[in-house]
């Protein structure tokens, strides 16, 4: 699945907003960004179809919500890139995360290393 650069805006804005109709997608980014009331209507819908959001009837007007959190989309987006270059058995992904841990704080370390120990501790209790 690949994203455009409105579609992530707009999932952004979803994320922060929760949910929002087209009219208040767009008067978000009218002033930052332009475009029409139709663009944004069209992204939203486009979104849907790609099953990144929820609607509700109201009114006249569909209501959007993000169908699926940011991690969750960012692991998937990751997994499709990875999958057209690595193998399960290479450790090419590993190594590529590796040198994008240069980058991070003491932080942002520490906090990978707590998601990690938390993913060793759920596969042990599947597994157990």
């Amino acid at each position: 699945m690949q994203l455009g650069e409105l579609e992530k805006l707009v999932l952004q804005y979803l994320w922060q907003h929760k949910e929002g109709d087209a009219k208040q997608v767009y008067s978000h980014f009218e002033k930052t960004r332009g475009g029409t009331l139709n663009t944004i209507q069209s992204t939203l819908d486009r979104l849907f179809k790609k099953d990144l959001l929820t609607r509700a009837k109201q009114g006249y007007a569909y209501v959007y919500s993000a169908k699926v959190e940011r991690e969750a989309l960012i692991a998937q987006l990751i997994e499709n890139v990875t999958s057209d270059f690595v193998g399960n058995s290479e450790h090419s992904l590993v190594a590529a995360f590796s040198s994008v841990s240069d980058k991070m704080s003491e932080e942002q370390l520490d906090e990978l290393e707590a998601m990690i120990n938390h993913q060793r501790a759920q596969r042990s209790k599947q597994e157990g």
